[in-house]
Formats: structure tokens, sequence, C-alpha cells
């Protein structure tokens, strides 16, 4: 048996954990630079809300309703998705983080356990520890579990909890769902299967895997057997990146080298972070910038280069050199640069390193100093410490007007209590 915990339209829970009179109010959050709705509440989902909604197009609904709207803090969200996934973790040994929000827990040692009763201890656990809401989903697969999350949500009789014990008895509410709603199964598949009459996630249990195989795919013959009860997909551990990007779009234009420079200069830092964090090297690295292709009255342009590090590496100086160094030949004057990122290629573990007797591994790869800096931020703060070229200006920052504290990661927005 599998659970899927997913935490109820997440965004918005968060800024609720330190602001409770939002709670129970229409609450939106904004994309990167406040351009466009990325999570809503169930109140402001009522109000008709959409996903992706564009804000200039929503105002008079927000305005109307009285809206709370926020600018993403990633910073909190993610804080605060690491503790709820390490509270969930002591209720299973076997466990999968599927995203930010979603996490598998492995059932298979709890076979003389009331499942949905200890779903529901689950459940007040982290409502009561992080005041986080959460829908649970129980099922003997994982894509079964994944359908049963869906019902323990929209379900009102549920109370957050849903159990599918058996494939068989869950086959009348599988006439209820979309094939296209079902995991695993992509938009173009969907259009496959609704040509031949398979339209619900009941049609398409009822096939044989074997034809579903010969005419889709190995993946979805998978589904089909998972939907028939059959574990086809085990827990994952969480395998390191391959590749790791950092990348933004301005808050308005940028057209000067210098600023660009400093952009570049702090996603090569950020990605040369997360490198390290999961004991990475990295072969080479990828640089791009581009305008705004959606403002026709303004000259296009976007480009990128890859260049090879000599060796493997985790220095954030050398990074950076690199980083600099491709933005100097892809840069071009007179262009308005709406984004520009970096990409950290062809990862590998630490400890699987070719050393190269032409190279002094100390200079590439000086690890007591990289392990200072990371101490130091770690402690006291992102950028402590940090790189002259990553600047103080910043002026390529995006947009958040609205944003809320970082309550758990900066000392001076630590909640504050008064008490009479």
């Amino acid at each position: 048996m599998f659970a899927l915990i997913d935490c109820n339209n997440f965004y918005v829970s968060c800024e609720r954990v330190f602001n409770p009179r939002i709670d129970g109010k229409p609450v939106i959050v904004l994309s990167n630079n406040d351009g466009c709705v990325i999570a809503r509440s169930n109140e402001a989902k009522a109000l008709g809300i959409r996903m992706g909604h564009p804000l200039y197009q929503c105002k008079d609904l927000v305005k109307k309703h009285k809206i709370f709207v926020y600018s993403s803090n990633y910073a909190l969200y993610g804080d605060i998705s690491n503790r709820v996934m390490k509270l969930l973790q002591s209720y299973s040994p076997d466990f999968e983080i599927y995203s930010i929000d979603e996490i598998f827990l492995g059932l298979s040692g709890f076979s003389n356990w009331d499942l949905t009763e200890y779903g529901k201890l689950i459940r007040k656990s982290i409502l009561l520890g992080l005041k986080m809401p959460v829908s649970i989903g129980i099922g003997p697969t994982k894509t079964l579990a994944k359908l049963a999350n869906h019902f323990a949500k929209s379900s009102p009789t549920a109370e957050g909890v849903f159990e599918i014990k058996n494939a068989i008895l869950v086959q009348p509410l599988l006439k209820l769902i979309p094939v296209d709603e079902i995991w695993g199964v992509g938009r173009q598949w969907s259009y496959r299967l609704k040509d031949i009459g398979i339209k619900t996630a009941y049609d398409l249990s009822a096939c044989n895997h074997y034809e579903i195989k010969k005419k889709f795919s190995v993946i979805l013959a998978r589904t089909v057997l998972e939907l028939q009860g059959i574990s086809c997909i085990a827990l994952e551990e969480m395998a390191p990146r391959k590749n790791i990007m950092v990348s933004r779009s301005f808050g308005s234009p940028v057209t000067l080298y210098s600023d660009i420079r400093e952009a570049v200069a702090n996603f090569a830092t950020r990605a040369a972070e997360k490198l390290r964090s999961q004991n990475s090297l990295a072969t080479g690295i990828m640089v791009f910038i581009r305008t705004n292709h959606f403002n026709k009255t303004d000259s296009q342009y976007s480009n990128s280069i890859s260049l090879k590090f000599p060796i493997e590496t985790d220095n954030a100086m050398v990074i950076l050199k690199y980083a600099v160094e491709g933005l100097q030949k892809i840069f071009r004057e007179k262009y308005r640069y709406k984004k520009a990122g970096v990409m950290l290629l062809d990862l590998i573990h630490g400890r699987v390193t070719q050393p190269d007797i032409f190279i002094d591994d100390k200079v590439m790869n000086n690890h007591n100093l990289m392990n200072a800096l990371d101490k130091i931020n770690g402690k006291y703060g992102k950028q402590t410490v940090q790189f002259a070229v990553c600047g103080y200006r910043k002026a390529w920052k995006s947009h958040q007007e609205n944003i809320s504290p970082s309550y758990m990661t900066q000392w001076d927005e630590l909640l504050v209590v008064y008490a009479n």
C-alpha cells in the first residue's frame, strides 16, 4: 500500500501559516514579477480566479472582493516544505519526495493497521504541528493512491483522507475520472486514447495491457496494470540532478552589460551552492540571455553558449569566471534584455573524479574555502559573504511588491508576538 500526501493550495497555505487574518479569505499568489496567478485559495477559485490568470486582467475582481494578493516567496515555501517532509518521514521509513508539496509513503509494513485512521492521524499531526492542511490518498499502487488523493480533496465526507482498499471496489469511481486526469497520461496520449474510445480511468483500467504496450508504450501499459491494482511503479530515492539551472526574468528590461553580468554572477553563485549541497561536481556551464519576445516593438535577440571546465569543479570562483566569460561572448549592445540564466552541465558525484596531472586540483577545487563560505552563509543568512561581481544594486531583480516576510530564514523578519 502507498499513501500520497499532498499539501492543499500549498503556496497559499504557507502564507496563512504566520498570518491567521487571511484564514477563510480569498488569497492568490503571483508568479515572478507579479505577473500571473500560480496559487489560489478555495475562496479565490469560487470567485472565478483562474490558474495562470494575468494579474492585470483580474484587478477588478481583486478590488471588488478584497482578495489578498502576495508575491511568491520561495524562501518561505521551501523552508516550510522541508519541515513538512521531515515530519511526514517519521510516519514511514519508505518515502519518495515527489514535489515541493507532495510525498509518497510506503505502507507495506502496515497490513494490520487501519490505514484510514492512520491517515487521519498523520493529517491531524501536520495541521497541529505546522498549520498545513493536507489531503491523503491511500491505495495498493501509486497510481491508485494518486486517484485516491483526488477523492480525498473532492469528497466532503472523506475528511481529507480516502483509501482505495481494492481496485475492483473502486471501479464505479474510476468512471468519474477523465482519462487525461490520470497520473502519467499526457495530453497527446489522452487525445489518442479518446480517439479509440478510452475516455475515463475505468475505460483504461479495462484494457489489455499487452495491447496498450503495442499501440502506445510500456509506460502506459504499467499505468493500466496500476489501475488494475498491480503495483509496477516503486518508490524512488531522490537522485542527484544531472543539471542545475538558475534563471530569472528581470523586473524591468536591462540594457547595461554591468547589470546583466551582476545577475548572471548571482545565478552562477546560487547554482554552485546547489551543486555543493548535493555533493556533485560540474563538467561545464551554459549561459543564456534573451529579450522579451512578447514585446513586438523591441528588437529581438537571444543567444546561449556552453563552456567546458578544465576539470570537474564545485568552486564558485571558477564557475563565476566561466559564467562571465560566456556572457561576454554572447552579449550584444542596444538590446533590452528580459531574462538570463545559467545551467551547470553533466554533473557527477563528488567522489567520482579523474585527476589531471597538468591541472592543479587545489586551484580548481578549493573545498576548504567553499565549505567556509557555505557555513557562514548558512549560519548568518544568504549572501552574508558574497563575491564582489555579484554587486549590491541588483537593479535586475524581479518585482515583488506584495512579498510577505521570510519568517524563518531572515533574522530581521522573524515574527513578533505581543502579549498583554
